[in-house]
């Protein structure tokens, strides 16, 4: 029997996130639902291959193989596919060993809706529309962007790094720069320093990651000879004095990073290919149209840096 979801640090991700399923679409949107169909029954058995955030689903799970006993968290598939053509994709899970059994096939529709149902903290998707109606519901949301550069790395840890304004905390901040400039920016962070911000789109998926590294400091902290597999960084634009509003934020909800980048404009680029995070989310496509090698970027279209113009 499977483990109540309600206990779990949930993340959703769309069949075409998971596997590279251009090939077919081309054949729906040129052929029609027919043809797409029949062209998926007839490579049933074999495997789609890798999509853009497979990488970093695969190594996610992977939590569960370092905490066997509790198995803290779980990958559901969101899909438009039908539950037929859908057979394919379940073909694909087994075949890569994934550890998923849930997913909702909803035969052309759009699946965010069922986040909340799923309790996930974390939906990810190659569909632009889809997670545009996802954030407008505020629901946690981001587009895995195309890196032809992804490298399957042999690696015992699992990292995550996240921009702060617009992804984890709220843009009311970044409202300041884009309205009135830096300055008043600056002058604005450092007089509310003592403030801690609101919780953006992602802060609900960094907290529950922060609980899950808070364990295994515990585990460290026991046994000696034990290894811990997940760090975080934040990497943000922002440099002294608006740093300070960054760490009375964390504090107040009492979570730490592994790794924090104040960097003042520098490229994002120069930080993601040390650190070589698995995923990187950003609210701001200036900072993810550099490919850096290894790294699923994921764009969190979210708050007043995304508004139309």
């Amino acid at each position: 029997m499977a483990y109540p979801i309600e206990d779990k640090l949930v993340i959703a991700v769309s069949s075409s996130a998971l596997f590279d399923l251009e090939k077919p679409d081309k054949i729906f949107k040129e052929k029609g639902h027919d043809s797409y169909k029949e062209y998926q029954e007839q490579n049933l058995d074999k495997p789609l291959k890798e999509g853009f955030a497979f990488s970093f689903i695969k190594k996610f799970l992977q939590i569960n193989e370092v905490n066997n006993k509790e198995k803290p968290v779980e990958v559901v598939v969101l899909s438009r596919n039908s539950p037929a053509t859908g057979k394919r994709v379940f073909r694909s899970i087994r075949h890569y060993g994934l550890e998923i059994s849930r997913a909702a096939f909803l035969q052309g529709k759009s699946p965010y809706a069922y986040i909340p149902a799923f309790n996930a903290s974390l939906f990810l998707s190659a569909n632009k529309e889809d997670v545009k109606r996802a954030i407008e519901a505020r629901y946690p949301a981001g587009l895995v962007l195309p890196n032809h550069n992804m490298k399957e790395e042999e690696s015992d840890e699992l990292r995550i790094a996240f921009d702060f304004d617009g992804v984890i905390a709220d843009d009311r901040s970044e409202a300041v720069v884009q309205e009135l400039g830096l300055t008043t920016f600056h002058k604005q962070e450092d007089e509310q320093s003592a403030i801690p911000l609101l919780s953006g789109p992602l802060a609900d998926f960094f907290k529950k990651i922060s609980k899950l590294q808070d364990i295994e400091i515990k585990k460290e902290k026991e046994d000696c000879n034990y290894k811990r597999f997940i760090r975080t960084a934040i990497i943000t634009a922002r440099n002294s004095p608006a740093h300070e509003r960054v760490i009375t934020t964390l504090e107040a909800w009492g979570v730490s990073p592994d790794e924090t980048f104040f960097l003042g404009g520098m490229k994002k680029a120069r930080i993601l290919e040390v650190f070589k995070p698995h995923m990187f989310f950003d609210d701001q496509r200036s900072h993810l149209d550099q490919n850096v090698d290894g790294v699923s970027l994921v764009h969190i279209p979210f708050g007043i840096a995304n508004q139309e113009k």
